[in-house]
């Protein structure tokens, strides 16, 4: 399943985060993460303590990766808006959700403040990264006045997040698309004409 150039914690990792977004921290058994990686019990336990360990390294990993996600889209060239907009439209797997998205909804890794920390610092990278965005846009007069940042950045991060459950609750990326392009309108610069 991982390329043989990969060391067994690189697998063990990677396995083990691919399982936590399908199945739950509780669903992630060693036994699976040791066979989706290629890997045996005593080389588990000799790079990591045991699976909560396992599972801090890979949600560090997965948040790692979608914050470097996010800084390359919201830290790109262009207007405020379109940053936004292409933020929003970025290519994801709607029907599959957010990996970290999925985190929060984990009754046994939000009951562990170890294992939720890079969840919440993450998604408040996030929405601190996109109020930043926002700002930008007001001071720039690309946004009506009476708009907050940080109120701005919850909403497109509620938008995105609420869009997945939504989205996977229909079967279809629809009611994501919808809330998208709504949430676009929303925040469209307003031009000046008579």
């Amino acid at each position: 399943m991982y390329s043989a150039v990969m060391s067994t914690p690189e697998r063990l990792i990677e396995a083990t985060r691919a399982l936590l977004w399908d199945r739950g921290y509780v669903g992630t058994s060693p036994k699976a993460v040791q066979q989706a990686a290629g890997a045996g019990q005593g080389s588990m336990y000799h790079h990591f303590a045991g699976k909560s360990d396992l599972a801090l390294a890979a949600i560090r990993r997965t948040a790692e990766e979608l914050g470097a996600e996010v800084e390359a889209v919201l830290g790109g060239g262009g207007t405020a808006y379109s940053r936004i907009e292409a933020y929003l439209l970025r290519e994801r797997d709607v029907l599959r959700g957010c990996p970290v998205g999925r985190l929060t909804m984990d009754p046994e890794i939000i009951a562990d403040p170890v294992l939720r920390t890079p969840v919440d610092e993450v998604l408040g990278r996030v929405r601190a990264r996109l109020a930043a965005v926002v700002q930008e846009g007001l001071d720039d007069g690309e946004f009506g006045t009476r708009l907050d940042a940080e109120d701005v950045a919850a909403t497109i991060l509620a938008t995105v997040q609420g869009g997945y459950v939504s989205a996977r609750a229909a079967g279809t990326r629809d009611s994501f698309d919808r809330a998208v392009r709504g949430l676009l309108g929303l925040l469209a610069p307003r031009t000046t004409g008579h």
